[in-house]
């Protein structure tokens, strides 16, 4: 095993690749550099449809859900089968291919979540 050690301890190893000098893992289970959820302080889920660079295609963004990531990915596999659309879950916002944004409302509403419809 080769180690590069600098003036902050471990930088990289011939086992595990490049260290987070934080927390002195490898780098792809490191959790100090991955950004937190997306929170809203009102606790109020938005439901968006955006097409800005995506080459004109719509995508329903869900955002304000103030879950996990396993949950996320959870709700994310839920919506997907209800909408019959892909989808996946990016820096804690939930992307459906497609405008789906009545479908996701409905399915959220039995859910109980409060939600507002954003954007148009």
């Amino acid at each position: 095993m080769k180690t590069e050690v600098g003036q902050g301890g471990l930088v990289y190893s011939t086992d595990s690749g490049r260290m987070c000098p934080a927390c002195r893992k490898a780098v792809a289970l490191c959790d100090c550099a991955r950004p937190a959820p997306a929170r809203t302080a009102d606790g109020t889920v938005r439901v968006a449809r955006q097409t800005k660079g995506r080459a004109g295609k719509a995508v329903t963004l869900i955002t304000g859900l103030t879950l996990e990531h396993a949950e996320l990915t959870a709700l994310c596999k839920q919506l997907k089968s209800s909408c019959g659309a892909g989808g996946t879950v990016k820096d804690g916002v939930i992307e459906i291919q497609g405008d789906h944004r009545d479908a996701v409302i409905t399915s959220l509403q039995k859910q109980g979540w409060t939600f507002k419809r954003s954007g148009d």
